[in-house]
């Protein structure tokens, strides 16, 4: 190898370095308050309807801020104004401005869309992933769920966010009812790659009123996408890993 192609990888190599460590440090400070619980995040909502309301008002009831964002905001207005002064709303570009930390609750097909208009915005975020894809309602990307496991999917659409599959196994009547009861606390399944998106998407299931169950990386996320064992599960914690076979 020439010195100048020695330099060049060098070079190379300090860049990817230096990236890699400034991706730690912003996510440092929320780890820190997924560690010691004591912190509130920013959260972002896009898509709040059932599923993003429910789970966004439990956040506002916890002390979190939330803002609140669909196509339509204006029609966010009564939900937001019941849960107080820590709730508002605005735009699907506000929300990923505004949060922290992203809750994305849409159909299914719309994640394309998301990624390609507000790509550049979501990079380095967490992510909270509640999306299912139905074929009916989302064509032909069930299939690609299908085929590659909606981990794995969910991040090629929502590309260079610390992705976590979170609250897409039941319905929001479930969470709205069974959310703080008595222990043992209702289970959410979540998993994800990044080890720091994940204490910090576990707090906030904690804060929700539920119990998190990491279940594995990205690509185990197929083990609770709609139609695998650990879908549909209104059980505690301990009968959940008892499904899936978790050792921890």
């Amino acid at each position: 190898m020439s010195s100048r192609s020695f330099v060049a990888c060098s070079r190379r190599g300090m860049l990817a370095s230096a990236s890699l460590l400034a991706a730690g440090a912003a996510l440092w400070p929320l780890r820190s308050l997924a560690q010691t619980g004591g912190g509130k995040l920013r959260i972002g909502v896009v898509g709040s309807g059932k599923i993003g309301g429910t789970i966004g008002g439990l956040w506002v009831k916890a002390g979190h801020p939330v803002l609140f964002s669909s196509r339509h905001p204006e029609e966010l207005k009564s939900l937001a104004e019941g849960l107080g002064p820590l709730a508002q709303t605005g735009t699907v570009a506000q929300a990923i401005q505004f949060g922290d930390v992203l809750f994305v609750a849409v159909p299914y097909g719309a994640l394309p869309q998301i990624g390609k208009e507000y790509g550049d915005a979501l990079k380095g975020k967490i992510v909270l992933d509640a999306c299912n894809a139905v074929a009916a309602r989302d064509g032909a990307i069930a299939e690609e769920v299908e085929k590659n496991g909606i981990g794995a999917t969910s991040q090629k659409y929502l590309a260079g966010t610390h992705l976590v599959r979170a609250f897409n196994t039941m319905s929001y009547m479930i969470f709205a009812r069974e959310a703080n009861r008595a222990a043992p606390r209702l289970a959410i399944p979540i998993a994800g790659d990044d080890a720091q998106a994940v204490e910090v998407a576990a707090m906030l299931v904690r804060d929700a009123g539920f119990d998190p169950v990491v279940v594995g990386k990205l690509a185990d996320a197929r083990r609770f996408q709609r139609g695998n064992p650990g879908y549909g599960q209104p059980v505690s914690a301990a009968e959940l890993k008892q499904k899936l076979n978790l050792t921890q």
